[in-house]
């Protein structure tokens, strides 16, 4: 859970408001007040907050018109209200239609503190939630696994993105591994505590681009029936992921530019400005300054969104890393059962193809390839045809090594990449430690 919350305390009485402040402000809540309805528009306007206190009885409105009207523009708030016995009844009806709770004047701190933060609790479940079901989408398979430089070189451009916000730009071809980049710098972010949301923009239904990104209000256009948060509003606090930012419609550009460098949007159908408070990553493997001379990406986002950049070279240029591809995908893809190992000519099979499908199309074979192995061993046979084929045509092949030989230096690999991390090692080669530690006798393998 976030390490603190914001709360809004609403009420005309100077006295409580001061009282609130000075006792209900800790390390892990931090209290605004506001002595108006008006006032309290437009704190709510600028800040965001988690949790609101609202006195029924306030100078210049109703306190539950201001509840009916936070409820409907604010997502994932509640609102706590403030009463006096003889609204009590008012204060109950308003629980009917979603307020958290109420307290009555004079009210314990005590009380309320513990209200506030059950509230609170909710509110990021609620998020947690809602956050979960968008970041199911990506791939399991989310380790930046391999040992070649174009590796290395990327996992110290992530490094050193650790302390910055800037929107990054991730390219490369189909299935090289754009997503598992982007998790791979949220999880190394500040806002790691926080969802990652991910989209495929070439998934985004042209018609409804807009309210998926922004969100809409009930009514916005035609079978609205339901007010509805879009992307931005998911990924509070968090990251955005917007794969294939290339597919994303040309009259949507400007618009999500607009929320990049003003930090705010508007959901359709509203007037009202919510804050931005995300991180933007993007992908594509499109060359997206060709685009924007051929007029069909906007110029100005290009510059915006590729202030940092990172390339993903094809597999065929790093192919040093298939082994610990193979090695890392049998591991996840044999659950738990029996780690399968690959034969000799099986391997120099996978070496020497070119994979026009990149990681992805490894990790396809393999999975193929279980389903057709006999006695845990991958063989030639149980690969494609077109990555036999090529056993013909491939003038580079390396030289045939041994099925030991094979073993020995997919465990060498693992235990290098793992820095000798032995229990690591054993995970990921889907064999017990025990058993790892007699591979490395057997093999003479050294820490």
């Amino acid at each position: 859970m976030q390490t603190s919350y914001r709360v809004l305390a609403v009420d005309d009485e100077e006295s409580i408001l001061k009282l609130l402040e000075r006792e209900l402000n800790s390390d892990e809540r931090i209290v605004h007040t506001a002595k108006s309805a008006q006032q309290a528009r437009k704190m709510v306007a600028k800040n965001e907050y988690d949790v609101l206190i609202l006195d029924i009885k306030l100078p210049d409105g109703d306190g539950l018109d201001l509840f009916t009207e936070f409820k409907a523009k604010l997502q994932d708030i509640e609102i706590i209200l403030i009463t006096g016995h003889g609204d009590i009844d008012s204060a109950v009806e308003a629980m009917r239609i979603g307020a958290y709770d109420y307290i009555t004047k004079p009210f314990k701190l005590d009380r309320l503190e513990l209200v506030l933060d059950r509230a609170f609790q909710r509110v990021w479940l609620q998020r947690e939630n809602k956050g979960l079901r968008h970041t199911h989408e990506a791939s399991d398979d989310d380790s930046l696994i391999g040992k070649s430089d174009p590796i290395k070189h990327i996992r110290f451009l992530i490094g050193k993105l650790r302390p910055s916000e800037i929107p990054l730009l991730i390219t490369g071809e189909s299935g090289a591994g754009k997503d598992v980049v982007a998790r791979t710098v949220h999880s190394q972010s500040k806002r790691a505590s926080h969802p990652l949301i991910i989209k495929n923009c070439a998934m985004l239904q042209r018609e409804l681009v807009r309210s998926e990104l922004f969100g809409h209000r009930k009514g916005a256009f035609t079978g609205a029936s339901e007010a509805r948060e879009g992307l931005i509003s998911l990924a509070h606090k968090g990251t955005l992921f917007l794969d294939e930012i290339g597919d994303l419609p040309e009259d949507v550009q400007a618009s999500l530019l607009r929320v990049i460098e003003t930090k705010t949007y508007r959901r359709m159908g509203e007037n009202e400005e919510r804050r931005a408070d995300v991180r933007f990553l993007f992908a594509t493997n499109r060359n997206l300054a060709k685009a924007v001379e051929n007029g069909q990406f906007n110029e100005a986002l290009f510059h915006r969104i590729n202030v940092f950049n990172i390339h993903i070279p094809r597999l065929k240029k790093r192919k040093e890393d298939i082994p610990l591809l193979v090695a890392y995908f049998l591991g996840r893809l044999s659950g738990g059962g029996d780690q399968c190992v690959v034969a000799d000519k099986a391997m120099q099979l996978l070496l020497s193809y070119d994979w026009p499908g990149n990681v992805r199309e490894l990790r396809n074979v393999l999975e193929r390839a279980l389903i057709l192995t006999d006695n845990n061993v991958i063989t030639d046979q149980a690969l494609p045809k077109e990555i036999l084929n090529c056993s013909a045509t491939c003038e580079d092949s390396p030289p045939p090594m041994s099925l030991e030989t094979v073993e020995k230096e997919h465990i060498l690999r693992i235990l290098s990449y793992y820095d000798n991390n032995k229990q690591k090692a054993s995970e990921v080669l889907g064999i017990g430690r025990k058993t790892l530690y007699r591979k490395i006798l057997k093999y003479g393998i050294e820490s």
